[in-house]
């Protein structure tokens, strides 16, 4: 079984009759697809391809349509299911390609039932479907994956759903309200990971740090990672995936200003630079607070990493708001921001909104994009002729603790080394020596 990437080939002669997933989106769907995998082979499904959606963009949703036609040109007899978020909120579209044999929703998705019960080849539209109504999962059951394939870092789901409501997100339709993991199951997978070999534990979550408001107590995500880190010591790394800033609480800054093991990087889901926009984005942080935060962080661990997500184009977004985008990714220095066109979502407010030329949306990201690039190579340039840890990942490829990228040609996947840094090349740092003393 293997997760396999949009653009690789799916030649049938390869498969051998088995199970494969092609994944699309976050961290958390390529959690999801490894317990997907179990689940369909533990129904004793063969022959099958499985395409794990992603709904974020409309860009995304038509990757994902041109993948489920290449992957039935290229293996006529397979069966093709598709499910993931994009199959939630648009069940019917995947349903009428006549290349699709059964749409799963994203909870039916991860129980061997669902993938017993598929219908025959051949049915009506309407009989491919199975997807309940996402906002009545009232819960997250703990899904144990001790192996993530093709990756050396280890990603441990803690949260799912999202209670908010931004103008221009359909996730929350896709993956239902917030619902936590508990605590003790927590604990319990990273075990599971360590124990395997994982030198990282990376958690994720659709909104990973509105954490614990539904369990009894209502433990924070800083003190769950607290907790990991304290019940489980032969955790070497552990990160977070995106996070909300305005929700971080006075454990996550504790671990940030005394943990080692905490790496110094966070991805902040900022989305504009404009205090106008985000109102009407129905963004929780101002511009003020984003920077405010970043500047506290760095007090407390100077030399901290930022990634962020934003939004270019938004509906009534004028120059100058456009700018303020700009100006605060500066002003943070963040140093690995990605920019993604607005795409308007069917269902959500901001699609209702008054709408910009798509020409216009293209290029300001591909401004917002200038601005990351030249961000990103001061930030690779600020690290050259120091020496990093790093753990090393597929394709002689690795990350230092702030996520930077770096090319480790000749060194096996899941070591953890101390490097020195030679230079860069404008996308990642390049070595000039790899120390003796290299950790197995």
């Amino acid at each position: 079984m293997r997760v396999l990437t949009p653009g690789r080939s799916l030649v049938s002669a390869d498969r051998q009759g088995g199970v494969d997933v092609i994944t699309f989106g976050c961290r958390l769907n390529t959690y999801e697809s490894e317990v997907m995998k179990a689940e369909a082979t533990k129904a004793g499904l063969t022959d099958a391809i499985l395409v794990n959606t992603c709904a974020v963009t409309s860009e995304a949703v038509r990757q994902a349509r041109q993948a489920i036609r290449r992957a039935r040109r290229e293996n006529p007899g397979a069966r093709i299911i598709v499910t993931g978020c994009a199959a939630q909120t648009e069940a019917e579209t995947f349903a009428a390609m006549p290349e699709v044999d059964a749409v799963l929703g994203n909870e039916e998705k991860l129980k061997a039932e669902h993938y017993r019960r598929l219908p025959d080849f051949g049915v009506s539209a309407e009989e491919k479907v199975a997807v309940n109504d996402i906002m009545s999962v009232t819960e997250t059951a703990p899904q144990m994956v001790a192996h993530i394939d093709g990756h050396v870092r280890g990603f441990l789901q803690v949260q799912n759903g999202c209670d908010h409501r931004c103008t221009f997100c359909i996730i929350p339709f896709g993956r239902g309200n917030s619902r936590s993991v508990p605590m003790g199951a927590v604990v319990e997978q990273a075990r599971k990971l360590i124990e395997n070999g994982y030198r990282e534990v990376v958690l994720t979550g659709v909104d990973a740090t509105s954490y614990g408001a539904d369990l009894p107590g209502t433990p924070a995500l800083g003190l769950l990672a607290k907790t990991l880190l304290k019940q489980v010591p032969e955790i070497e790394r552990l990160r977070l995936s995106s996070i909300d800033s305005i929700e971080a609480d006075s454990h996550l800054f504790d671990l940030i200003a005394n943990e080692d093991r905490f790496m110094p990087h966070l991805h902040l889901s900022l989305q504009h630079g404009d205090d106008m926009i985000l109102k009407r984005m129905k963004r929780r942080h101002s511009r003020g607070e984003a920077l405010a935060f970043a500047e506290q962080v760095r007090r407390l661990r100077p030399g901290f990493a930022f990634g962020a997500d934003m939004i270019a184009g938004f509906p009534t977004e004028t120059e100058e708001m456009a700018a303020n985008s700009a100006r605060l990714a500066e002003e943070i220095g963040i140093a690995h921001l990605h920019v993604f066109p607005y795409s308007p979502r069917p269902g959500t407010p901001a699609a209702r909104m008054p709408q910009l030329d798509r020409a216009l949306v293209k290029a300001r990201a591909a401004r917002l994009r200038d601005t990351a690039e030249r961000l990103h190579a001061m930030h690779l340039s600020g690290l050259v002729g120091s020496r990093q840890k790093v753990l090393v990942e597929r394709n002689e490829m690795a990350h230092t603790e702030d996520f930077t990228l770096v090319s480790t040609p000749g060194l096996t996947p899941g070591l953890l080394v101390e490097v020195s840094i030679g230079g860069h090349n404008g996308r990642h740092l390049t070595i000039a020596s790899v120390a003796a003393s290299a950790a197995a």
